[in-house]
This record gives structure tokens, C-alpha cells and sequence, in this order.
């Protein structure tokens, strides 16, 4: 099996989504594909957008270039069975580094194409585990607007197998939340 192991909180010490993703990553075992996202990530501008349009074949050397790391990105998801993503809970939603990985890696005709019924996911048959964390927003709540996001935006890409791990309410309930989501990672399948 190969694993995605992404994190994307701002925090390299003292992150509770980073240790939550190391012990999923341990407990499922395999090859890891890592990618942390606290190495800044370009926002997609309109130049990427412009090469992203033009058709494979017709793209230049500077769009070929502009495009390479989001075809690197997209390239780690199609080789990986499982993704594991940490995902803290800034102000309500996923971290912007998180958003920028998604701009990145949801390309039509790479990771979903348009039929006449409307968009169809590409990357069918793979797991998607994210570890949430947050400081006072109830995981699956009408204010937590970062997990929805999330599985909404894997099952547009096709990976409809999303598990959530949450360790919420970190600053209300401490010791115990995260307590709670490391006995939910023991209850894994491999």
C-alpha cells in the first residue's frame, strides 16, 4: 500500500493534526509519499490558469514549467491507495496552504473530467483518512466548515472512502479530545 501522508498545519512542533497523521501513517503501514505543506505552495494566478486551459499538446516550455509542480502533486495522488491529511481548523475552514494543495491537484481531465450529467471524480478506489483538529468548533457542525469542504471536495475528485479523525475542541476539552482521536486511529483498518 502506498500512503499520501499530507499535513498542513503552520505548526511543525506541538501540532496535534501532525501527530494524529504519524500515528494513522504508522498504524496503516507502507510506503509514504510525503508532502507537508508548511513548504509554501503557489496560489494558482492567472498565468497558471491560462496554461492550465491550453491543451496538453499545445502547451508551451513556460506552461509546461508554470504546471510541473501541480502535475508533481497530481501525480503523488494517483500513486497513493490511501491519503492521510492533517487538517487544523483555522477560523472555521481548512488552513490556506490546504486550499492552495486543492487548487493544485482538482484539473479537469486529470483528477475529474465534465460529462453531460456533470462532473465525475477520476481517482475511484482510494481512502482518504483526515485528522482534525480544532480549538473551540465542533467537528460536524453548522460552524465547522473545513471537514465538509474536505470530503466534498475528495468525492469531486472520486475518492469517496473519507474517514474523519477528530480531535475537536482542543481548547475546551484538552488532553481528552485528543485522547478520543488517537483511540479512534487504534480502531483503523489496515
Amino acid at each position: 500500500m502506498t500512503i499520501l501522508h499530507i499535513d498542513s498545519s503552520a505548526r511543525t512542533q506541538g501540532s496535534v493534526t501532525r501527530d494524529l497523521t504519524a500515528d494513522i501513517v504508522a498504524k496503516l503501514g507502507g510506503d509514504v509519499i510525503r508532502r507537508d505543506l508548511t513548504e509554501a505552495l503557489p496560489h494558482i494566478n492567472e498565468t497558471w490558469v491560462n496554461a492550465n486551459f491550453t491543451p496538453s499538446d499545445d502547451r508551451d516550455a513556460t506552461q509546461r514549467d508554470t504546471l510541473a509542480l501541480s502535475d508533481s502533486l497530481v501525480e503523488e495522488l494517483k500513486a497513493a491507495d490511501t491519503i492521510v491529511i492533517g487538517a487544523p481548523v483555522y477560523n472555521f475552514g481548512v488552513p490556506a496552504a490546504l486550499k492552495a494543495w486543492i487548487d493544485l491537484v482538482a484539473r479537469a481531465g486529470l483528477t475529474f473530467k465534465y460529462s453531460e450529467t456533470g462532473p465525475v471524480g477520476l481517482l475511484e478506489g482510494k481512502r482518504a483518512i483526515i485528522a482534525v483538529a480544532t480549538g473551540g468548533t465542533p467537528v460536524g457542525s453548522n460552524i465547522d466548515f473545513a471537514t465538509g469542504y474536505l470530503k466534498h471536495v475528495l468525492g469531486f475528485i472520486g475518492i469517496h472512502d473519507v474517514e474523519v479523525i477528530a480531535a475537536d475542541r482542543v481548547m475546551a476539552n484538552g488532553d481528552a479530545a485528543v485522547k478520543d482521536a488517537k483511540a479512534e486511529i487504534e480502531k483503523l483498518a489496515a
